[in-house]
């Protein structure tokens, strides 16, 4: 059998969009959840997720995008809140230090810490 690497990528695509009616309804509310490229839209399926989701929606996630993927993403978020953050540094084991919402956050002193 003779796979080219456009039809392995085509297939890998249809594979993980098939994923869109299992994440919960409320996770895309403003968006038509048909319309979701899991491919292009990493961070904004991830931020959903880790925000919002259940823990269905999380092992959903590492599904798909695996936890390497989830990782990278994570540390480039410009923001987390805290409990996303404080998991996300323990699931990864990765120091505070390196996460960038991390840092944004130590350099934007609030007026209310809560």
């Amino acid at each position: 059998m003779n796979l080219k690497v456009n039809d392995i990528i085509e297939n890998q695509e249809k594979d993980i969009n098939l994923y869109r009616s299992l994440f919960s309804d409320y996770l895309f509310w403003d968006i038509d959840r048909t319309q979701i490229d899991f491919v292009n839209s990493k961070p904004y399926v991830i931020e959903r997720v880790l925000s919002h989701g259940l823990l269905s929606d999380w092992f959903l996630l590492k599904e798909v995008y695996g936890l390497e993927t989830i990782r990278q993403v994570v540390l480039t978020f410009r923001y987390l809140d805290k409990s996303c953050l404080n998991f996300c540094a323990t699931y990864f084991n990765e120091p505070k230090d390196n996460f960038r919402c991390y840092k944004l956050a130590q350099s934007i002193p609030t007026h209310w810490d809560y």
